[in-house]
């Protein structure tokens, strides 16, 4: 292991710069051209049959067997017309990544190319070989993917993939996207009656996404040279170098040239797949960075993110670099989020969580930003188990990402607002010039537009126009989250609704029902605002003291999926049964098992077939040096105090793998899969890991530096 680090090492000296010339001078001439989207779809196809595509993806109809032919002879034509020779239908199965199984348009048995409707809009992929949570046995292995016309085709590589959802052969869904459609139906149908008491014209609402996406890169040849990087995703070994992060000269510092260069790769390539990346900066970590896109629509969003991380790794290979989106990926530093910025927009261009100079929007403002806190509050179990992943678990509340607490954060000047109107007084905030949010109504003050600050330590913070999901890991799928958010919303809209027009029945007034109402939640909800340092033991305390949980690993959280209040609440909305919340909890703790798992057995082998021999072998040196001394009569405690130290965690190391493997062959013997899952959480993970990393990053220190066999922090993070 020695050879292969200093070999990865002189191999990253050697590396030469990898030209990255621009496809264009301007982005907007070929940005897009490999996607089927509308101008294509528009000078393909017949006006009527655009008109009938366009309507029902608008409408969420369903598109008939004639149209779909139509979309498929065109799309067969585009795709083919630059090089295309395959399609795929490209889904989302819950493996945490992304599927396909590309098809060839020839047919050899008629000689030509052929793409018909039938195939566009299903096909049937093996479905026993995806984690179904006891859905479908290994025998039953019929399951369908189906187009979603909502989320454009585009070409990638020499394939045309259809974005599609995955359902099982009894209709049970198998994949992300399913629930998240489903959600953003719900909360389109909520939020436009809501609107409609304030605008008869908004006739949909549409959910928006713009999702941050941090990562890491790192050497290829290093990343290869460390095992557990390979298997596991996160280095379980490796002391802090002496300067990590505390210069705080990396944020926003300038990108290093040969992530520059890959930089501009990778955004090259998503820009011609119609993903909007705008933003690209050094993050706070060291070799840690982030890429930020402009809001779309949450579904075509969340496509756009997985396809992204889909891009980012294979155009690191052309520039010898890894991406890594683990979460943790090194102990000591920044972890990697996802921060979800969200909002709900109007048919008729209303950002209904941006405050503005008209009193009646900003009742409407108002209206759904007290809901969403309520919702937020309201469900906060949920939502903590919309983000709980294993990876996950190593960066919440680790002081550097939000808590594992769920709270609101909403700024000074709202929070005034807020308490204000809960009492029904009112107040003028004066500040410079600002322009003024004006309500019309004397119980509610003015509010001064964008008056809100950031808060890095909050978990789901409001930013101005938007909420920022913080807490969404970097590796995790968007919409799993998105999901989640998008439900609760509908449903504290529906009880907001209900609400309104019983105060409405016994006589008020309708704005005055509103506020009604809306004070009656600012009252209920305010325990989950907090505006404080999310990261100080000060609000763990606080927290506890206004009953919020405080729930840090992933098996115990994901319990509040099958809460008699979650399963009533996806029911009622038709986004998942009872069932398929069962299945899914069953595929997070069987993933969350088996992801413990590789993460114990690399620690092992790491550990007794290549710490420990090294630390044997350098230990013999001493010896050797020791009795060297001892024979010249030259005092030698400060080698024998060295070798003792050695062999005290030599015996720590051995003891702890040891004990660790004899724990895991009583936990697999134990067949309710969430008792395993605690029991991995429990007595693998939080009582061997630590202790046996301790011990072996003490011995990074003793070994001689030629002798270690890991290519260390310093190397991985600083060389590049």
């Amino acid at each position: 292991m020695a050879i292969l680090r200093f070999e990865a090492l002189k191999k990253l000296h050697e590396r030469n710069a990898v030209t990255v010339s621009s496809p264009s001078p301007k982005v907007s001439d070929f940005f897009g051209e490999n996607v089927f989207g509308t101008e294509p779809m528009r000078a393909s196809l017949a006006p009527a049959v655009f008109k009938k595509v366009t309507s029902a993806i608008k409408n969420h109809e369903k598109i008939d067997e004639v149209t779909a032919d139509a979309v498929a002879s065109a799309a067969k034509a585009w795709a083919m017309n630059k090089g295309a020779t395959h399609f795929t239908h490209w889904f989302q199965p819950m493996t945490g990544g992304t599927a396909e199984k590309h098809d060839s348009f020839f047919d050899a048995l008629a000689g030509i190319e052929k793409f018909k409707g039938s195939e566009l809009v299903q096909q049937e992929p093996d479905a026993s070989s995806f984690p179904s949570g006891g859905i479908r046995s290994t025998f039953e292995a019929r399951g369908y993917t189906a187009w979603d016309p909502t989320s454009p085709m585009f070409l990638y590589g020499k394939t045309l993939c259809i974005p599609t959802i995955f359902v099982s052969y009894t209709g049970e869904t198998l994949d992300a996207k399913s629930p998240l459609l489903k959600a953003l139906k719900s909360v389109d149908v909520s939020a436009t009656r809501v609107c409609q008491l304030f605008d008869k014209d908004i006739q949909h609402v549409i959910a928006s996404l713009g999702p941050e996406q941090e990562y890491f890169v790192v050497d290829e040849a290093l990343f290869t040279a460390r095992p557990d990087l390979v298997m596991a995703g996160r280095t379980v070994f490796g002391h802090a170098p002496a300067r990590g992060q505390q210069m705080e000269d990396h944020y926003f510092g300038s990108i290093p040239s040969r992530v520059y260069d890959f930089m501009k790769d990778f955004e090259f390539e998503c820009w011609k797949l119609g993903i909007p990346v705008r933003t690209r900066h050094n993050e706070v970590a060291p070799s840690q960075f982030e890429v930020a896109p402009l809001f779309e629509e949450v579904n075509v969003a969340n496509d756009h993110n997985q396809l992204m991380m889909d891009v980012m790794g294979r155009v690191a290979e052309r520039h010898n670099l890894k991406v890594l989106f683990h979460e943790k990926p090194f102990a000591g530093l920044n972890g990697s989020g996802k921060h979800n910025n969200w909002s709900l927009i109007t048919d008729t261009g209303i950002n209904l969580y941006a405050p503005s100079s008209s009193a009646r929007d900003n009742l409407l403002f108002l209206t759904f930003f007290v809901n969403t806190i309520k919702a937020v509050h309201q469900y906060a179990d949920l939502l903590r188990a919309s983000i709980a992943t294993a990876a996950n678990d190593f960066r919440l509340g680790a002081n550097e990402a939000p808590p594992a607490i769920m709270s609101v954060f909403i700024g000074a000047q709202m929070t005034a607002v807020l308490d204000e109107m809960e009492k029904k007084g009112n107040v003028k905030i004066e500040k410079g010039d600002n322009m003024y949010m004006k309500l019309g109504i004397d119980q509610i003050p003015e509010i001064i537009l964008d008056a809100t600050d950031r808060n890095r330590t909050s978990p789901f913070a409001f930013t101005g126009n938007k909420f920022e999901f913080r807490a969404v890991g970097a590796s995790d799928n968007c919409a799993t989250p998105m999901a989640v958010l998008n439900l609760i919303v509908a449903e504290q809209l529906d009880q907001f609704y209900d609400a309104v027009s019983r105060e409405m029945e016994k006589g008020a007034e309708k704005r005055l029902a509103i506020v009604t109402v809306l004070r009656k939640y600012i009252k209920e909800s305010k325990d989950i605002r907090f505006e404080g340092d999310g990261y100080s033991d000060e609000w763990v305390k606080e927290a506890a003291r206004r009953g919020m949980k405080n729930i840090k690993n992933m098996p115990r959280a994901i319990e509040a999926y099958l809460s008699k209040e979650s399963i009533k609440l996806f029911e009622k909305h038709g986004v998942m049964s009872h069932k398929e919340l069962e299945a899914r909890n069953e595929i997070r703790l069987e993933a969350y098992i088996k992801r413990v798992q590789i993460e114990a057995r690399v620690i092992g082998d790491l550990a007794m077939n290549h710490i420990i021999p090294t630390a044997i072998a350098y230990q013999n040196k001493l010896i050797q040096n020791a009795n060297g001394l001892k024979g010249l009569g030259v005092d030698n405690k400060a080698v024998i105090q060295t070798i003792k130290e050695i062999s005290g965690h030599i015996d720590t190391i051995k003891n702890g793998v040891r004990q660790m493997i004899e724990e895991r062959k009583r936990i697999n013997k134990i067949t309710d899969t969430h008792k395993r899952a605690f029991a991995y959480c429990d007595d693998i993970k939080e009582k061997y890991f630590d202790e046996i990393r301790d011990a072996v990053d003490k011995l990074e220190l003793l070994v001689d530096d030629e002798d270690w066999p890991l290519a260390k922090y310093r190397e991985m993070l600083f060389l590049r």
